[in-house]
């Protein structure tokens, strides 16, 4: 399986489904959960793109190295996939950490980039003392003193009741994240407010919110839109997971504005 080192000496595990001559196609996935996250598209993905997943650093096989990150440092993660895979330009789908990772990208190298879709994210995460707090839970008493809070705000009690199944599939990627690659994103995000970057952005983008999301609240994927210059949005009757919630009608909007 390939990896690729970073210009500061971390391991970054990524993988290729699809055709290779297919246009690729960037996943990016959310804080405490890894490539995984994403396995529910990659049937319908893969016949149209070669994708490309990797596990954000602190997450999954990637390498979690100790201190604080920045969330500029996490968005240069993806460059130096693409430059080690050898692919110059991509579309690329950021799931709300991922998302924050997409946002300055598309400020900062737009032309590696020929779409963006930013999902369940915001330019900014909410007061430094929420994230700081979840960083000391966790580094207290591990991923499993956050993991049903977390499933609350993730799913609505409606489909964690429907689907059990599904929600424990996501848990348990919560419940793999190394503790300290979790604090450690926890501090980019603590530390992130992009709003700055969203006038710059001149990549095609597409925002897509969850009506019921209370981790990256409506008001905020409104403001990627409205801020992002051209950028569309669409909302859909979900929580925060809306890959996992509302996968038809996510696949159906993530495909429509990449074709």
């Amino acid at each position: 399986m390939p990896f690729a080192t970073t210009q500061d000496g971390v391991s970054l595990f990524y993988r290729f489904d699809g055709p290779d001559d297919a246009p690729v196609l960037v996943l990016s996935n959310s804080l405490g959960t890894d490539h995984r996250v994403w396995d529910g598209l990659i049937p319908t993905l893969t016949s149209r793109y070669r994708v490309l997943r990797y596990d954000a650093r602190g997450h999954g096989q990637s390498d979690a190295p100790p201190g604080e990150y920045k969330m500029e440092i996490v968005a240069r993660d993806v460059l130096d996939i693409l430059d080690h895979a050898g692919v110059e330009t991509v579309r690329y789908a950021g799931l709300s950490w991922g998302g924050a990772a997409g946002q300055w990208l598309g400020a900062n190298a737009p032309e590696r980039f020929e779409r963006l879709v930013l999902a369940n994210s915001g330019a900014f995460f909410g007061s430094p003392e929420i994230w700081q707090g979840r960083a000391d839970a966790v580094r207290k008493g591990g991923m499993e003193s956050i993991a049903e809070p977390t499933m609350e705000r993730w799913f609505t009690e409606g489909f964690r009741k429907a689907h059990p199944d599904q929600v424990e599939t996501v848990k348990q990627l919560l419940l793999q994240t190394p503790v300290e690659g979790y604090a450690s994103c926890c501090a980019a995000l603590r530390d992130t407010d992009f709003r700055q970057y969203l006038p710059k952005i001149t990549v095609p983008t597409l925002v897509i919110g969850g009506l019921h999301d209370t981790a990256s609240p409506p008001e905020r994927s409104g403001e990627l839109a409205d801020t992002i210059p051209g950028a569309r949005l669409v909302m859909l009757d979900c929580a925060h997971m809306a890959l996992v919630e509302q996968r038809q009608q996510f696949e159906a909007a993530l495909i429509g504005f990449l074709e």
